[in-house]
């Protein structure tokens, strides 16, 4: 997160030309917005947005694999184990032993990674509301709708 100023969108007096006409630059300006405003909200716990995706995740689904967590989030898996590694050194996830597998390891969230978590979320739903805040009821069922269009996650319902 940057130090300075926080990031602005679009700065007066300065020609955007054809960026203000794509949807990814777009995209990015409003991700960077959310970005700051959910590293400020989460420093507390020292969480990132893959961190919080990792422990979502782990806590839903028991037993799951590094490899499956990387797959899931879209990462390698050199970027799985040093996310796993950052959220055992905040003492959030243990790997254990897979009985069946002894190659392989289950991620299991901690006692404090759970009672953590739960904090988090709510912190983490609080962002979102604010980011959202502009957009009427309407406005953001359209955003939603169009999201999971654009992701191809058609059938998956807000909050869900």
């Amino acid at each position: 997160m940057r130090e300075e100023e926080p990031f602005l969108a679009h700065v007066p007096g300065i020609q955007y030309g054809v960026l203000d006409t794509l949807a990814g630059y777009a995209v990015r300006r409003v991700q960077i917005q959310a970005y700051e405003d959910f590293m400020t909200s989460m420093a507390a716990w020292h969480i990132t947005p893959p961190r919080f995706s990792a422990m979502t995740i782990i806590a839903l689904n028991p037993g799951l694999k590094l490899t499956q967590l990387a797959k899931v989030l879209g990462i390698a898996r050199s970027g799985a184990v040093m996310l796993v590694d950052a959220l055992e050194d905040l003492g959030y996830v243990r790997r254990e032993p897979m009985p069946e597998d002894k190659r392989a390891f289950s991620l299991v969230m901690t006692d404090k990674g759970r009672t953590d978590l739960g904090n988090i979320t709510a912190a983490v739903q609080a962002h979102d509301a604010r980011i959202t805040a502009s957009l009427n009821a309407r406005e953001r069922d359209t955003f939603w709708r169009l999201l999971r269009k654009m992701t191809g996650m058609t059938g998956i319902t807000e909050g869900a």
